[in-house]
């Protein structure tokens, strides 16, 4: 009998392993993805020196930091290398009046919150997480996000109740 239930126990801990491995694995997938458009951060924050925050206009302010809509692009781009096969890309999703159908290269799981205004508001900057963005023609994860990471990040900055279940866990 008691056999029995470690049979049943190891076989449930199992599947619960497969199934937590798959899941993990796929929020780590795709570290680099290819996008509907190359958008070079290197050009546009590199060389040209463009903030973060003038196209990521949530940051701030918000729960997230905002992928910039079509609009935002198009306000450059009306005039600024209009003859560009990726400009011509970005100019169809403008005619069509669609949204860019950008891959998300950071995608942290539902039940994690994570206030992108309190970080900028502690003087944390965008490379601390996401790397250095501006040398990149293609963006890629270079940090894993994951709940160790974070933690060590807060202990380096001693922030208080950066340890607490609810902090991030919503």
């Amino acid at each position: 009998m008691i056999l029995k239930k470690l049979v049943i126990l190891a076989a449930v801990f199992f599947v619960a392993f497969v199934i937590g491995y798959g899941i993990d694995a796929a929020l780590r997938t795709d570290l680099d993805p290819v996008q509907p458009i190359k958008f070079s951060h290197k050009i546009h924050a590199g060389t040209n020196e463009i903030p973060c925050q003038f196209c990521h206009i949530y940051a701030e302010r918000s729960r997230v930091s905002g992928v910039p809509n079509v609009q935002r692009c198009m306000g450059c781009h009306k005039i600024i290398k209009t003859e560009s096969p990726e400009i011509k890309k970005l100019t169809a999703y403008w005619d069509k009046r669609e949204p860019i159908p950008w891959t998300k290269v950071h995608n942290l799981p539902d039940y994690v919150y994570f206030p992108h205004k309190r970080h900028i508001r502690a003087g944390r900057k965008c490379a601390d997480c996401h790397g250095d963005i501006a040398s990149m023609d293609r963006v890629r994860r270079v940090s894993s996000l994951q709940m160790g990471w974070c933690l060590q990040c807060h202990k380096k900055y001693d922030v208080k109740n950066g340890q607490a279940c609810w902090t991030c866990h919503i």
